[in-house]
């Protein structure tokens, strides 16, 4: 394989261009570095070692996860310094546990008084302690306890006040960036979750209790505000491949995207003015809907040519005006897609094929499960 063109794969293909994934890494790193911010970068986008490598500068320190899947995937091979940013499931206590006594760091996170209780009653041996984050809701609305509530306050106390618990940090997840078109909207959101974090951060200082700060998204770690200078750690993840998604939103240009999905022509259907291509919804997901005018993925080099719609294992494409000209597109022929959504479409492949300059150099297997 190693050596042959991307034609020669099977289709269809995530195809993941390594020296754009380099270059999006690097950038990343020379970004926060300048600020003096820590880095903690998100497995959750590709799930791999190979890339966890590249956007740890190799260290194999001070990464996050989304599943305990991961968490052991990293653990198994090296990686150390894991917070595993998804609020305590009360299923996984002892799975934590094992990893929090098994590593020199391991860090959960949590956003309810219910799961301090279940730390509590599941100490560490060896007089370990849970190393503890406080997910709080800067403006996000998904998980975490809203930063002005009070119960916010006292819950970060109680975890500091715990026997065999420390409070390590605060962490908030700036998704509100994924509704903005551009960097000033970007920038205004990224300045929001930063000033509520640090807000709350001088709230803890007058209790008596420090601990690190931390938010992220690519958005807003694409195009950081000044203030988030004084934020201790970000944690970005999708910026490694990016996507159609966040450039759209202006995180990065089409350019930068590193994946594609290589799909073949298998059906002409002049009735329909239609290609069918050979990637369904199982090579692409769903994610997306309705949100581009070229349908569930940009087609590369056919601006005039939409995915309009998938089934499990077949995609029908159609052109945005006019008839098509099905000499352009025999069968067998290969199209590319650039997804929506990179972290959705590399959820649907065993296997990503890298390569450099279209010419293939081997595979990564990401880890899968919860």
């Amino acid at each position: 394989m190693e050596g042959e063109p991307l034609s020669a794969l099977c289709s269809p293909a995530l195809v993941v261009d390594v020296d754009k994934v380099k270059r999006n890494a690097q950038r990343m790193i020379e970004r926060w570095q300048k600020l003096g911010v820590q880095l903690r970068p998100h497995m959750k986008t590709h799930k791999t070692l190979e890339c966890a490598d590249i956007m740890t500068g190799g260290s194999r320190r001070c990464i996050v996860v989304s599943t305990l899947a991961e968490a052991c995937f990293f653990a198994d091979s090296g990686f150390d310094d894991i917070l595993y940013a998804y609020c305590l499931p009360f299923d996984k206590v002892e799975r934590c546990a094992a990893l929090s006594e098994r590593l020199e760091l391991f860090q959960v996170l949590l956003d309810h008084r219910d799961a301090l209780e279940q730390l509590r009653k599941r100490p560490l041996r060896d007089g370990r302690k849970w190393h503890v984050w406080l997910k709080v809701d800067c403006g996000n609305g998904r998980a975490g306890i809203l930063h002005s509530e009070p119960e916010a306050l006292r819950l970060a106390e109680a975890i500091a006040e715990t026997d065999g618990v420390e409070l390590t940090g605060v962490y908030a997840h700036c998704g509100n960036t994924y509704n903005c078109r551009g960097a000033e909207q970007i920038q205004a959101v990224a300045q929001e979750t930063t000033h509520f974090t640090l807000q709350f951060m001088e709230k803890l200082k007058a209790v008596g209790v420090t601990c690190k700060s931390s938010i992220g998204s690519t958005p807003s770690c694409s195009h950081p505000v000044g203030d988030m200078a004084q934020l201790s750690e970000v944690h970005p993840g999708n910026y490694v491949f990016y996507d159609v998604q966040q450039s759209i939103i202006g995180s990065c240009s089409l350019e930068d995207v590193a994946v594609r999905v290589l799909t073949r022509v298998i059906g002409h259907c002049p009735h329909r003015n239609q290609l069918l291509v050979d990637c369904g919804w199982c090579g692409l997901s769903l994610d997306g809907a309705g949100k581009l005018p070229t349908g569930y993925a940009v087609i590369e080099g056919h601006p005039n040519l939409k995915l309009s719609s998938m089934t499990q294992e077949h995609g029908r494409v159609e052109p945005i005006s006019g008839p098509l000209d099905y000499s352009k597109y025999p069968l067998g022929s290969l199209l590319t897609l650039i997804p929506y959504h990179a972290c959705a479409t590399a959820m649907m492949h065993p296997v990503y094929y890298i390569h450099s300059e279209g010419r293939l150099l081997g595979k990564w297997t990401p880890t899968r499960g919860w």
